[in-house]
């Protein structure tokens, strides 16, 4: 037995590799990542595609090894152009990450260093780390002392975790759950329906509130339904705000439901998944104000601080309420069970094995320094007051109202063509063309085109781009007889 382990070490030595072959491999990845971000000005925001990339599915997963360089090429080259590209400053889609060089090296350390950040015990400087984020985000929204939260891998995690909070701080039984009512706006991200379902909620009843002209909850209807609701024999539960919905970027009112929901007593919950790091600003205070007083506030750092994709946030008023709704015993975890003030994010959320996912996030924050995020996201607020001003002059175009943060919804509407047909053509156009992407939706049945502005990368130049393409490919489309 001895003869055959030592035969397979030797078979396996091939997965720790020489000092020699490490260098190769750093060197051959450095190179990449430096060709990638040199080109990225030049890259497109969105490349067209065939199934061509399909073939990836018969590349076989082989007994024998094969060229690392080959390997990467074939990355650089197969897997990483086609469709939209994120990193891109021309990516105005939907709400853009932001791919920053030093936050991928915090991962690059993170996987290297493989640290067990789920347990003080097994990693007590991944968990403070991440704990100190958490407690900045808590201070961000003006949660005091009793608040905390974890680090997720986005805004459906994180939404789904507070749902379950929310639904066993109130003591709800399975019994219940038909009877129970959820309070929000079309506006509302899709991923909280489906929180609802997955914490088994399916039955619950869903009231959408109407909204104002902003596309805001109207805080009189929601009191409204909570009183013909209870006088109905249902139970008022949970009540969710946006704080920069998805579609439109609108900020709910959020003293006024707070008050509501408060006076009521409903779990709050706002979404600030896209708009919470507006924080950061004067303005973004100004409009968010009244989030301090929700049970519970989902952020992505993948968004609003320009992270790789992968890292969204839920901070809560009570972190108790966290710790209840997830608490675990296994006997084989026994040695972890050691005193500390220090929660870890296993005793508070629903993952036990994940990876060290803060310092994505804490390296960034301290080698470029706050400011320089709140600067970045100040201009973002600027470019689209300045873009939807500039649409809104521009002839033939009609917009949305004008932003709270920075999606812009509008659409050209020439005269004697159907608009939505047009504005498919439109958005076609540009989509080929590559150097700007942004998207499309529905606003009260209305096709409509939507330009999401959070790119770190998106600066005056590519909005200058954007218009003079909006201009180039309408007149083309006008004058070529389409869509009409």
């Amino acid at each position: 037995m001895r003869e055959k382990i030592l035969e397979l070490q030797k078979a396996a030595s091939a997965l720790e590799p020489e000092t020699e072959d490490q260098h190769r491999y750093r060197s051959q990845a450095d190179d990449f990542v430096r060709r990638f971000y040199e080109t990225i000005p030049h890259q497109k925001a969105y490349r067209r595609f065939d199934d061509s990339v399909d073939k990836l599915l018969d590349e076989p997963i082989g007994e024998e090894p094969i060229p690392s360089d080959e390997i990467l090429h074939q990355v650089e080259s197969r897997v990483v152009p086609p469709g939209l590209n994120p990193v891109s400053g021309g990516h105005m889609g939907y709400i853009p990450g932001g791919g920053l060089l030093t936050s991928a090296i915090g991962d690059y350390l993170a996987a290297a260093t493989n640290r067990y950040a789920s347990v003080y015990f097994s990693s007590p400087g991944a968990v403070v780390l991440e704990t100190r984020l958490v407690r900045w985000m808590c201070d961000l929204v003006g949660y005091g002392d009793e608040a905390g939260g974890y680090l997720a891998s986005g805004g459906s995690m994180a939404n789904m975790t507070a749902v379950v909070a929310a639904r066993d701080t109130a003591g709800l039984e399975p019994q219940q759950f038909s009877s129970v009512v959820v309070y929000m706006t079309r506006q509302a991200h899709h991923c909280v329906d489906r929180a609802l379902n997955i914490a088994g909620l399916k039955s619950a009843r869903r009231r959408f509130i109407g909204m104002d002209e902003r596309y805001r909850m109207r805080t009189g209807e929601l009191i409204e339904a909570i009183r013909e609701d209870r006088k109905n024999g249902l139970k008022p539960w949970m009540v969710v705000a946006n704080a920069g919905s998805t579609d439109t970027g609108v900020i709910d009112p959020l003293d006024e439901i707070a008050e509501t929901a408060r006076r009521e007593e409903l779990w709050f919950h706002v979404d600030a998944a896209y708009g919470g790091f507006f924080l950061l600003t004067d303005e973004g205070k100004s409009l968010l104000k009244g989030i301090g007083e929700a049970d519970s506030v989902v952020l992505d750092p993948h968004k609003g601080l320009f992270l790789p994709y992968g890292l969204g946030a839920l901070v809560i008023k009570e972190r108790q309420n966290l710790a209840e709704a997830h608490s675990y015993s296994a006997d084989y975890m026994q040695d972890a069970r050691i005193d500390s003030k220090i929660p870890s994010p296993a005793d508070i959320s629903p993952e036990l094995s994940r990876h060290f996912r803060g310092l994505r996030m804490w390296l960034p924050l301290k080698i470029h320094g706050v400011a320089a995020f709140r600067a970045s996201l100040r201009e973002k607020l600027l470019l689209a007051k300045y873009v939807w001003q500039e649409l809104s002059q521009l002839e033939g175009f009609e917009t949305g109202p004008e932003p709270d943060l920075s999606v812009i919804i509008f659409r050209c509407k020439p005269p004697g063509v159907d608009p939505d047909e047009f504005n498919r053509e439109l958005h076609r156009r540009l989509v080929d063309d590559g150097r700007i992407f942004f998207s499309t939706t529905r606003i009260n049945g209305q096709f409509m085109l939507r330009l999401a502005i959070l790119s770190v990368r998106t600066h005056l130049g590519e909005i200058d781009l954007l218009l003079k393409l909006l201009r180039e490919k309408m007149t083309e489309i006008l004058e070529g007889g389409r869509a009409e």
